[in-house]
């Protein structure tokens, strides 16, 4: 009999524990499905307004490729499909930041969680993001109480991103150079001042 794998241990209490209420909807994080996702997921990679942030625009093989490193990976990052009133309208990474090669680069702590996110088109311009970043970080701090600190690190040419950030609780404690950006180190603290 085959031995079954247990799915991004660590972190799938972070998608089973749902949906969350938020002012917007009832959101709820699904773990992503291959090769069922693929086809959304890759048209969002390829928006321009996602593609030069992400990084993944391309044949649908490139964000694949990006997807199953973290499906197939040690169970540090979960690819996530946001759905809002049971619609896709964004993409979710939820990951260990202090098991992530983020954490050569900022004073990580133990149980450290990380974010990334990505609204779709539709989703744009409303304020959605504010709204479900400030429900998933309340979200992570509620379901994983080791964790003291949720962050991010979006790009400082984001703006709209670390808008949405700042304006979901998250702090700007720093900028980091990392290999591929200049990152803006959003952190939402489990109590904040």
């Amino acid at each position: 009999m085959r031995a079954v794998r247990a799915a991004r241990p660590g972190l799938t209490e972070v998608a089973a524990r749902g949906p969350v209420q938020t002012a917007a909807g009832e959101f709820r994080l699904c773990p992503v499905r291959l090769p069922h996702d693929l086809p959304l997921l890759a048209a969002w990679m390829n928006d321009p307004e996602v593609a030069d942030f992400w990084e993944l625009a391309g044949p649908a093989e490139v964000t694949e490729r990006h997807l199953r490193a973290q499906l197939d990976g040690d169970g540090r990052s979960l690819p996530c499909l946001g759905l809002l009133d049971g619609l896709p309208m964004s993409y979710w990474e939820i990951y260990r930041a202090d098991r992530d090669p983020l954490a050569g680069y900022y004073p990580a702590r133990h149980h450290d969680i990380g974010v990334h996110l990505l609204l779709a088109a539709g989703a744009r311009g409303r304020g959605l993001g504010a709204v479900l970043l400030a429900a998933l970080a309340d979200h992570i701090l509620a379901v994983r109480p080791a964790c003291r600190r949720v962050l991010a690190e979006p790009d400082v040419r984001n703006t709209r991103s670390v808008r949405a950030f700042a304006n979901a609780g998250f702090e700007r404690a720093t900028e980091l150079d990392l290999p591929t950006k200049r990152a803006a180190l959003m952190i939402r603290r489990r109590t904040r001042s």
